[in-house]
């Protein structure tokens, strides 16, 4: 996975987690088996137009074993690699929260039951929670970590519909609504380079999920992997994508738009090569890794910069209006 490293220019996951756990937290990814809504006609059909669940999960995480097996494989795998003693089990492919409440809480409780297990993470759509579902995995947040991932991908209809995400972007308020204020770490995923979209429109995402008040945010770029109805429209008529260093200038000038609150979880996206269509960068995760942070560096720009000058210019004004009068 792309996880965000050390950067003191921005408010990192792995740091927020070593803060919080004491060490170092690694996760582990399970596989219960969901679907999602807009694959088995229920919205829609053939699902997102971007998603191949393989180019985003290793193929050691493609399981059909039961969930404490799988936790119990994946905790042993990770702990001799890299002598870990603490895990977030993650509910990642597909929409996991698309089943009866109580077919999910057995799932949950399952996931958790093992001395190292310090939190779960579920991935979902907004238009997969309801309340009985929240209220749920808010009784097991209470016990123990408990992240709420929803999908956003962009807050614009028009590319909601294009993408057939088969909900709008006031599925993820109505989601939002419904979390806030619990023991539930709220986080969402943005993707950055939806070629219709604009710069502008890209970088005021960031506003908004400062404004909606989530507490984590995963930011990938638009990618095009091979078996999606993406790629099959790619080929068909080719369209633009993010250049490597259009996209570090658009990462760093978004994340000076973010609530320095907001915990950063990723910085871009990744798929294996085989299966990647576009963009072709050729770099490494190292590289990336390396080139956002030298990007950052040279600009001098930090978490929330773009936001703190705002409030001083608001100030300033307030401050010279209230003097004239």
């Amino acid at each position: 996975m792309a996880a965000v490293e050390e950067l003191a220019r921005f408010r990192s996951y792995n740091k927020w987690l070593k803060e919080k756990f004491g060490e170092r937290v690694y996760k582990v990814i399970v596989d219960a088996g969901f679907t999602c809504p807009n694959r088995d006609g229920t919205v829609a059909v053939g699902g997102c137009a971007y998603c191949n669940n393989n180019s985003f999960r290793p193929p050691s995480a493609i399981k059909t074993d039961p969930i404490r097996d799988q936790v119990q494989e994946g905790i042993e795998y990770i702990r001799k690699r890299f002598d870990a003693n603490k895990f977030i089990i993650y509910f990642q492919p597909f929409s996991n929260t698309y089943a009866e409440t109580e077919y999910l809480r057995r799932l949950y409780t399952d996931a958790i039951d093992h001395p190292e297990v310090v939190g779960l993470a579920i991935g979902t759509r907004p238009d997969c929670v309801d309340e009985g579902k929240i209220a749920m995995i808010d009784e097991i947040a209470q016990r123990i970590f408990v992240s709420l991932e929803f999908g956003v991908e962009s807050i614009y209809d028009e590319t909601l519909r294009r993408m057939n995400r088969g909900h709008d972007y006031a599925a993820f308020l109505r989601a939002i609504d419904m979390t806030r204020g619990r023991s539930i770490h709220i986080g969402a995923h943005v993707i950055l380079g939806f070629p219709w979209e604009t710069r502008e429109q890209w970088l005021a995402m960031a506003d908004e999920m400062s404004r909606v008040g989530i507490d984590a945010l995963k930011i990938h770029h638009l990618h095009i992997v091979r078996g999606t109805a993406l790629a099959a429209e790619y080929a068909r008529n080719p369209f633009r994508v993010l250049e490597y260093e259009e996209y570090l200038d658009v990462l760093c000038d978004f994340i000076a738009r973010l609530d320095p609150k907001i915990v950063i979880e990723r910085l871009f996206g990744e798929a294996p090569y085989g299966l990647l269509v576009a963009p072709t960068w050729r770099r490494t995760k190292n590289d990336l890794v390396r080139d956002i942070q030298k990007k950052f560096d040279e600009r001098d720009i930090w978490q929330g910069a773009s936001r703190r000058l705002l409030t001083s210019a608001t100030r300033y004004i307030d401050y010279e209006i209230t003097r004239d009068q």
